[in-house]
């Protein structure tokens, strides 16, 4: 079974390209000049997020340099410690929502710290499964499409991130408790 799955990771994405170009010579479509299209059209838009980007890394190095993260985790634990929730992983439920990257950095201490079988591990690992980038995602792609007014979107993001977060509590528990 793992060898045919692995045939087919080989080649689905050169098949899937090879399907588009096939379709796209079909439709008559130029397909040369649609590609560099859209990559000026990528490229524009990755110049209108750079300020976006910055004030994102900027804020989450902040954080982390100023050891405000670790200062609240450190004053939340006997909290958190009721509801099987490791102190280690908070700085991880903060950061997750501001950016990908810093939760895979935040995550890459929590593993090479406690180990890969640790259930602090286990459950961060759950946790930047289930939780998305909120506040990148609304400043990265609403500034690029000049959308100023997300108040619900940001409701709605910051509860689905909570959602996630007990939900892999939960999850966590039930399986490696």
């Amino acid at each position: 079974m793992s060898k045919i799955l692995n045939i087919i990771s080989l080649w689905a994405l050169p098949v899937l390209l090879l399907w588009i170009l096939i379709a796209g010579m079909i439709k008559k479509v130029p397909i040369y000049e649609e590609f560099t299209d859209g990559a000026k059209d990528g490229f524009k838009v990755a110049v209108n997020i750079i300020p976006y980007l910055v004030a994102i890394i900027v804020g989450i190095s902040m954080l982390r340099a100023s050891g405000a993260i670790d200062m609240l985790a450190q004053i939340l634990t006997p909290i958190l410690t009721k509801i099987h929730f490791p102190a280690d992983v908070l700085p991880l439920t903060i950061v997750r929502s501001l950016s990908g990257s810093a939760a895979l950095g935040v995550f890459s201490d929590i593993a090479n710290s406690l180990g890969p079988d640790n259930y602090a591990t286990k459950l961060a690992a759950v946790m930047v499964g289930s939780s998305e980038t909120t506040f990148y995602v609304l400043a990265v792609y609403f500034g690029a499409v000049k959308i100023s007014k997300y108040r619900y979107s940001l409701f709605v993001g910051l509860l689905a991130d909570l959602i996630g977060i007990i939900a892999a509590i939960f999850v966590c528990q039930w399986l490696f408790a």
